[in-house]
């Protein structure tokens, strides 16, 4: 029989005692902590973007937007065209005013008819009093009416200006400034020529000179 010699000994393959470690899992732990961590994929299996992905400016339904948020936005040409012709009605306004007060051409001529009528009725004779009313006080009473009317033109047209935005079609933007300035400048002028004129008219302001009586011989 043979016997094994007692210097050589057999490896143990008995279990580690309780509370020892393992060097290759002690290994394989201090690799896995120092490992960085896996960002998950922003997109899922499918290739379709994250939920907080913007769409592409290449997406249809973005240009539809676009498009339909510019067709709300009004167009400028046509609000300049609204504005260019209350801008000169209200520019006839305040010159129309202004002719009421310094006075038109045709007020000088219609004067100067009035004097001729005066001097052919009274050529075969009239006394001082009728001579001056019907030359003089005609022509001054023909100048006042036609000044007048000018005055009452541009109070209207002034007037039209201001009021026009009330009763036409709405607009977005408010009248232009300037606008309504010189609308309310041919106002003014216009209101203050009718004063005027009617109070030359009706000899308010001045009256006609009256003949003095004859002197005693």
């Amino acid at each position: 029989m043979k016997t094994t010699p007692s210097g050589t000994s057999t490896p143990s393959t008995t279990t580690p005692p309780a509370g020892t470690t393992d060097p290759a899992d002690a290994v394989a732990e201090k690799t896995t902590a120092q490992d960085p961590l896996v960002k998950e994929p922003a997109d899922d299996a499918t290739g379709a973007p994250s939920d907080g992905a913007t769409a592409s400016p290449d997406d249809p339904a973005g240009q539809t937007d676009v498009e339909d948020d510019g067709a709300l936005e009004p167009d400028p040409f046509e609000e300049a065209r609204r504005g260019v012709g209350a801008g000169a009605a209200a520019v006839v306004s305040a010159a129309l005013g202004i002719v009421a007060l310094t006075g038109a051409w045709t007020g000088r001529v219609a004067a100067e008819r009035e004097t001729l009528i005066g001097q052919i009725q009274t050529s075969g004779g009239g006394s001082a009093a009728q001579q001056i009313s019907e030359i003089y006080g005609d022509a001054w009473h023909t100048t006042a009416l036609v000044n007048g009317l000018f005055a009452v033109l541009a109070l209207l047209v002034g007037v039209f200006v201001l009021v026009r935005p009330a009763f036409g079609t709405p607009s977005e933007r408010p009248q232009p400034t300037w606008i309504r300035a010189v609308a309310l400048a041919g106002v003014a002028l216009g209101a203050l020529g009718v004063l005027i004129s009617a109070g030359m008219y009706f000899d308010l302001i001045l009256s006609l000179p009256t003949a003095g009586a004859p002197a005693g011989g």
